[in-house]
């Protein structure tokens, strides 16, 4: 689908769609930042809310079984008495009752009785925390904390405060610390830290991308995007009646009108992979309101969205929808455009219906059913994204990407249902396709995607093999195949090598430095994983990437605080 974010040289899609389609072998989202834990299987325990403070509130039974009061002789009795009264008052929902219980075992116990005393502030930042007293909360569970580090209680219900007071990079090192001491194993203080790295990557992005400078990604990149559409007109090579005006008698007089033609003079720049140049010559034709002015609205568009800039492209693609007299494959690819952006902006309800648009104004149009299948998939409905991607091919039989997406559809929907006869016939229908394309990178691609999934490792490799075979220059295989290598062989240092040698090619591969940072973050060397995250913000086209990337950068750097006050460090490869 074409889309803000372009499509991938691997497959097709966009790498944010593809982590929603496919997943690999290290987990791309938010929750699963803390990639050190990604082997983990076993069930996450602990859901419960944390509410209630600490020690027994109920009287000593005596011998007989008579209730009676423990005899209070020393200070900490006298504490521990204190704290237990607090405890009954706070289990009626007294809580200001409770607070000065707390406060009284606060003022009565030994200061060196470290641990006894911090469990008295937690359980009175408890009682505050009932009262919706965040600051005081903060302040109580700093005094646990400060007495013992490692306090989960404490240091979890602050993070839960410090999160109502909206300091959310403080709260983020408080719950990773959390989520360090229980071995990942709450699925309270995941979910926590979930939804705060989602705010704060969303909150950097906002900013950062607005004020982002536009960076052409690279020819092999660009090259790879216009060939995912076949009936997009601006992308076709120069035609004989473009490279000279027909109208025309005398060559002097072509060669001058030719030379006039701002959109001419992109297409030849185009052909020379000379793209900086496209988006100015584009303007020229448009506000001469020269012949090609719709042609023109419809690639400076397109090369607005190449370099993430969905803001200028937006404009463009809207004058061309509604250009009633303009070509009708130039309207449907400015819809099915503008339809992928609209899904990169997480507005699925607007991209629906552009593509929907795109298929009644242009209804043999091969492209519209490919794009919106993948569309399909995204919002898994896959039934309908099998319609569509059959449609592609009923119009184009030879459209061998449509035929290896449909077996990849198929194949997600078998393996998410755990229905192992319709896995294998999707696995026997990538079979046939790589039988009858072979020439098609990304049919190997998404068959080794498949095969990868199934644990069949090796057939997996030959895959992605053949595929850098028929691409040699397409980083994005290395990465994944790189990958592999990790969750087969668990070979660190071939599978780094790979990846390192993706960057070699593409220097501008996002997904390259994304993937290398995941891994130094398991490594342990969490300032080399900051750099390489921060190489892929600077890369990211949309805004939405940029968030993601934004949430696992903070992750890492979370971890660098929690190791500098705490000491706490998660195993590393």
């Amino acid at each position: 689908m074409a889309a803000s974010k372009p499509v991938e040289p691997q497959s097709g899609l966009p790498r944010w769609q593809l982590a929603l389609l496919v997943g690999t072998p290290i987990v791309l989202g938010v929750g699963a930042v803390y990639l050190w834990n990604r082997s983990r299987t076993k069930q996450r325990k602990g859901t419960g809310e944390r509410k209630t403070p600490e020690g027994s509130a109920s009287p000593v039974q005596g011998q007989e079984g008579a209730t009676r009061e423990p005899e209070v002789t020393c200070p900490l009795d006298r504490a521990q008495a204190a704290k237990n009264k607090g405890n009954k008052y706070f289990k009626a929902g007294k809580y200001e009752n409770a607070i000065q219980c707390y406060t009284e075992a606060i003022a009565l116990c030994p200061k060196e009785n470290k641990s006894d005393l911090s469990t008295f502030y937690q359980n009175r930042a408890a009682a505050y925390e009932q009262q919706m007293k965040w600051t005081e909360v903060v302040q109580d569970c700093s005094q646990a904390v400060e007495l013992n580090p490692r306090y989960i209680k404490a240091l979890f219900r602050r993070a839960k405060a410090l999160e109502k007071l909206d300091n959310r990079k403080e709260c983020l090192e408080d719950v990773t610390a959390v989520c360090i001491l229980e071995a990942f194993q709450n699925q309270q203080s995941m979910l926590l830290a979930d939804k705060v790295l989602k705010q704060l990557g969303k909150e950097k992005a906002k900013e950062k991308y607005k004020n982002r400078e536009p960076m052409m990604p690279s020819p092999q990149f660009i090259k790879s995007y216009f060939s995912s559409f076949a009936d997009d007109i601006i992308s076709q090579p120069l035609q004989k009646g473009e490279k000279k005006d027909e109208d025309k008698d005398k060559e002097g007089e072509a060669a001058e009108v030719s030379e006039s033609s701002g959109y001419l003079k992109a297409k030849q720049y185009m052909e020379e992979e000379n793209y900086d140049k496209i988006i100015s010559e584009c303007t020229k034709e448009i506000e001469s309101c020269g012949r090609y002015t719709a042609e023109a609205l419809l690639l400076r568009a397109t090369f607005y969205l190449l370099i993430g800039n969905a803001t200028g492209a937006q404009p463009d693609l809207d004058q061309v929808i509604n250009m009633q007299d303009a070509n009708v494959k130039l309207r449907a690819n400015a819809l099915i455009k503008r339809g992928s952006m609209y899904m990169q902006q997480q507005e699925p309800m607007l991209s629906t219906q552009d593509f929907n648009m795109a298929a009644e104004i242009d209804t043999r149009n091969p492209d519209v059913y490919h794009h919106r299948g993948q569309l399909k998939i995204l919002l898994d409905q896959v039934d309908e994204a099998v319609g569509d991607f059959d449609e592609c091919i009923l119009l184009r039989p030879d459209s061998a990407l449509a035929q290896a997406q449909k077996c990849f559809a198929l194949y997600r929907q078998a393996y998410t249902g755990n229905n192992p006869s319709q896995v294998q016939t999707a696995m026997d229908g990538f079979e046939d396709v790589t039988r009858r394309f072979p020439k098609c990178a990304e049919g190997y691609a998404l068959y080794a995607q498949a095969l990868t999934d199934q644990q069949q490792f090796g057939k997996a490799d030959e895959m992605y093999d053949k595929c850098i075979e028929l691409e040699p220059d397409n980083a994005t295989t290395y990465v994944h195949k790189g990958l592999l290598q990790l969750q087969w062989k668990q070979d660190l240092d071939l599978g780094l090598e790979l990846i390192s040698k993706a960057i070699e090619i593409d220097n501008k591969c996002d997904f390259a430095y994304e993937t290398m940072g995941t891994i130094e973050v398991q490594r342990g060397n969490l300032d080399k994983a900051i750099d390489m995250f921060n190489k892929a913000i600077n890369l990211a086209k949309s805004e939405m990437e940029m968030a993601h990337l934004y949430s696992l950068c903070d992750a890492a750097y979370a971890q660098t605080e929690v190791a500098r006050k705490y000491g706490l460090k998660p195993p590393t490869l």
